[in-house]
């Protein structure tokens, strides 16, 4: 949520600090705002609430001149969106300007605090309460005056309560920005006589790829020429800067309308790497059981997949639909017990939890804050913990210790798609290693399923290629005032995923149930105005899902059957309703394809409705805060 960015150099700040917040714009935003030292070192603010041109537009063209300053895009959680409410905030002294990510859960105590002694507060927001705070401690006589804005922040995050991400800039102090960070992410970008703050990697590209990650409760001075790092308590630390190879155009539209229709397409080629990149050691690339043999570049996977007598997924939102499937396939392969938990709920329910059981914790910016917390609780209990996450130097990667990157590339739209299929082929790919280490699985067995991962990258192509009847088919059902989407076994986890793609971004009424669970209360809602998708991949259960299909019809509903093709296709092509055939492969991968017809599904029904899929209301790419 929110976008930070912070600038200390040579050249003018303003312009710099307005583009990288475009670069931040997919986390989710409804006002923005820079502060910037000018040429008299005093504070030029500038907010407006809406979109960055509302911003510009107020700028005028004519952007106070400095070269130190800070920016950001709010998303609200204290305050209804307005310029008032707008970061970034002042103290009554006009002297300290911050911008803030997170939420401080004590701000009401602190407020009437700083009420006492004289503040003055303009907005409803809780982050005014730290440019206040801050301004207390920068004129208390006992603040350390050589370093006096790192020693009042430093003093102001002892009375915090809360997470936070902030940066921190003075009047009559043109030389520094002060950051720090606590649950809440924070990137330094290094670059020669200039040094950047962001959220995100993606506004730091074009300008460095050497980046420095504050840890929880560490801060930053950033300086024209270098940068100091330094605990909560106000020792000097050093850390070596960490090289980002992702490419700069990555992250930019490449022609596409959208970012989420760019980020569809690519799947092919996220799902290539996710996999070579996890089959690297591989004696034998074109599989076998060599392939499977050495199947991960950390020795330390395998130690964790032979061993755990448990496994134990935990996520959120779309990550949670990628780790059903992960049970689905755990067990069926590996002959283990499986649990899937929703890591809001795991970490307040004291969980049951041993010494020997493995937790996979997944979160593709791995610095949701659920997600977090869980890890953080598994490791408070001595079990065994594995992350799957697609940023490096997230804080889960560099807080789990064994970490597998899904390898997907900087996913940019809010609505997640490339990151989920490649969670999956880093999912079907730890079964099957966990089965080969069990010895549940024949050698020749795992020969003939890694095979048919192999495949999926062109198929998943094979699969995009036919988009344009999934086009036809939104234009003429984007109006329904309710989608279902039902499957069995691993469909009906593709069809949870679904039904959240089409109300994230199309705000459509949609949900998604177990098709054997029709009867036990959704049929009560089936009429004409409805379009039910079903996912028909289970061969076994082909006569099963066709009884759900027909008491579809029979009520009157609209029909979207999600099948294979030959098989798939003579078994429902005679049942009504529209077929939607995707290229054969095991039943147990078919989320890595049914997933892509839904995505698209979406994204057209947004644009039919008018909505930006990349921007989708009230919704956030990285959700840092409960």
């Amino acid at each position: 949520m929110c976008g930070i960015t912070g600038y200390a150099g040579r050249r003018e700040a303003a312009p710099l600090l307005v583009e990288a917040l475009r670069k931040l714009e997919y986390r989710g935003y409804d006002s923005a705002g820079i502060a910037v030292l000018d040429d008299m070192q005093q504070l030029a603010v500038c907010k407006a609430k809406g979109r960055l041109d509302a911003l510009e537009e107020r700028l005028g063209g004519a952007p106070p001149p400095g070269t130190l300053g800070i920016g950001h895009t709010r998303w609200a959680t204290h305050g209804e969106p307005s310029d008032l409410n707008s970061h970034p905030h002042t103290d009554f002294h006009g002297e300290i300007a911050v911008v803030h990510n997170g939420i401080i859960e004590n701000y009401e105590r602190l407020k009437r605090w700083l009420e006492s002694r004289g503040a003055v507060f303009q907005s409803d927001t809780d982050t005014e309460v730290i440019a206040h705070l801050i301004s207390y401690y920068y004129h208390a006589d006992a603040v350390q005056k050589e370093t006096p804005l790192l020693a009042a922040v430093l003093a102001a995050l002892d009375r915090l309560e809360g997470s936070y991400a902030l940066a921190v800039i003075a009047a009559g102090d043109a030389s520094r920005i002060v950051a720090a960070r606590k649950d809440s992410p924070l990137i330094i970008g290094l670059g020669n006589g200039e040094q950047f703050l962001a959220s995100d990697v993606p506004a730091l590209l074009e300008h460095t790829r050497e980046v420095v990650f504050l840890e929880d409760n560490e801060a930053a001075v950033l300086y024209r020429d270098h940068v100091e790092l330094y605990s909560r308590e106000g020792e000097r630390l050093t850390r070596a800067p960490v090289h980002i190879d992702w490419d700069a155009e990555a992250a930019e539209k490449g022609g596409y309308p959208h970012f989420m229709l760019k980020e569809i397409y690519e799947q092919p080629r996220a799902l290539a790497a996710t996999l070579r990149s996890h089959l690297q050691n591989a004696k034998t690339p074109g599989g076998g059981e060599g392939g499977l043999a050495a199947a991960f570049e950390d020795e330390r996977v395998d130690a964790l997949l032979a061993a755990a007598p448990r496994v134990v997924f935990t996520a959120c939102g779309t990550a949670w639909h990628a780790a059903l499937v992960g049970k689905y396939l755990f067990e069926r392969l590996a002959r283990v017990p499986v649990e899937v938990e929703t890591a809001s709920e795991y970490r307040y329910r004291d969980p049951v939890l041993n010494a020997g059981d493995l937790v996979i914790v997944i979160s593709q910016s791995g610095e949701t804050a659920d997600t977090l917390a869980a890890a953080r609780l598994v490791q408070k209990r001595g079990a065994a913990l594995l992350a799957v996450t697609n940023v490096v130097g997230s804080t889960l990667a560099r807080e789990a210790g064994v970490t597998l990157y899904t390898r997907a590339g900087p996913e940019i739209a809010v609505a997640s798609t490339k990151a989920f299929t490649t969670q999956l082929m880093s999912l079907c790919l730890l079964a099957l290693r966990a089965a080969v280490l069990r010895g549940t699985l024949a050698p020749s067995e795992a020969a003939a399923l890694l095979a048919a991962l192999e495949a999926i990258p062109g198929q998943a192509e094979e699969t995009l290629a036919r988009a344009e009847s999934i086009q036809r088919l939104a234009a003429r059902q984007f109006n329904k005032n309710k989608v279902f989407f039902m499957g069995r076994q691993f469909d009906y986890a593709a069809a949870l995923e679904s039904a959240l793609k089409l109300k994230e971004i199309s705000y459509t009424h949609s949900e998604a149930f177990a098709a054997g669970e029709l009867k036990h209360g959704p049929i009560a809602l089936l009429d004409a105005g409805t379009l039910v998708v079903t996912f028909a991949t289970q061969r076994a259960l082909f006569d099963k899902i066709a009884s759900n299909i027909r008491e579809v019809a029979s009520r009157g509903a609209s029909s979207l059957i999600i099948t294979w093709e030959g098989e798939g296709e003579a078994a429902f092509s005679s049942l009504g309703g529209e077929l939607f055939s995707l290229p054969k492969t095991h039943d147990y991968f078919s989320p890595l394809l049914s997933v892509i017809p839904a995505q698209l599904f979406a994204y057209f029904c947004a644009v039919q409705h008018g909505n930006d899929p990349d921007r989708p209301r009230n919704l956030a790419k990285s959700v840092t805060v409960e």
